[in-house]
């Protein structure tokens, strides 16, 4: 299997490191992992489309149209695409077809980094937490708005800290979830502000399952001769 880690933009996430830490977990599963520190990386639609899995590290980039239509067809034709925290969901803050394809996006972060919270493991159709309970991490908590399309994986109690969104009614925020993009899987997870809160088992072990979850629909694809075109509208999208 084949998987293509793209990691840059801003440094305070520890890129670096992050995309470092997945590409060991997808090595010790058996993947060829490229690292590319490019987003040209995204380029060739057609060199995307052999891959099972693409993993983005960029937060706060700028992604041209091309890309971002690349990684949706990839992606549409059965190519995973997995990742956490702004790495993924505040990559890139000007495309909406990003933020339709991952499922959300980074609004805020009350109280900065080093807000202790919990994680709460919600039931779901999903196999991805068996055996995983509430735990506990101490790093940024985000504040996204979220696709009503996803499946909710886990969960964070909002508001932890005050701020002006603490007159507002108690709410579940979704941490992990999944979703499709055609005859791909999504996974995100909002954890990983620095790379030591992978330090924590149960964060490292959610995401090394959603890595392998994204990347094995890719198979399916192959084997079912899923066809994307299905999915294709002439219709102005953006």
């Amino acid at each position: 299997m084949k998987a293509l880690i793209v990691w840059g933009g801003w440094d305070g996430h520890e890129p670096n490191q992050v995309a470092h830490r997945f590409k060991d977990t997808l090595e010790a599963e058996g993947f060829d992992v490229e690292v590319s520190e490019t987003l040209d990386s995204l380029n060739d639609e057609a060199a995307l489309k052999e891959l099972h899995l693409i993993v983005p590290v960029w937060t706060m980039g700028k992604i041209s149209n091309e890309q971002c239509n690349a990684v949706s067809a990839a992606v549409a034709a059965g190519v995973g695409i997995a990742g956490c925290h702004g790495g993924m969901c505040d990559a890139f803050r000007e495309s909406t077809l990003w933020q339709f394809i991952t499922g959300g996006n980074w609004v805020s972060h009350p109280g900065g980094d080093g807000v202790e919270y919990p994680v709460h493991i919600r039931n779901s159709s999903s196999g991805l937490m068996d055996g995983i309970n509430d735990f506990t991490v101490k790093s940024e908590q985000y504040y996204l708005h979220v696709d009503p399309a996803v499946e909710v994986l886990a969960t964070t109690p909002f508001p932890v800290v005050d701020w002006f969104h603490s007159t507002n009614r108690h709410v579940d925020m979704p941490v992990i979830w999944t979703k499709r993009w055609g005859h791909g899987r999504v996974y995100y997870n909002s954890l990983g502000h620095h790379n030591d809160v992978f330090d924590v088992p149960e964060a490292l072990e959610t995401m090394r399952r959603g890595l392998l979850w994204a990347a094995e629909g890719r198979q399916i694809a192959i084997e079912q001769k899923l066809d994307p075109s299905v999915f294709e509208s002439g219709a102005k999208m953006f």
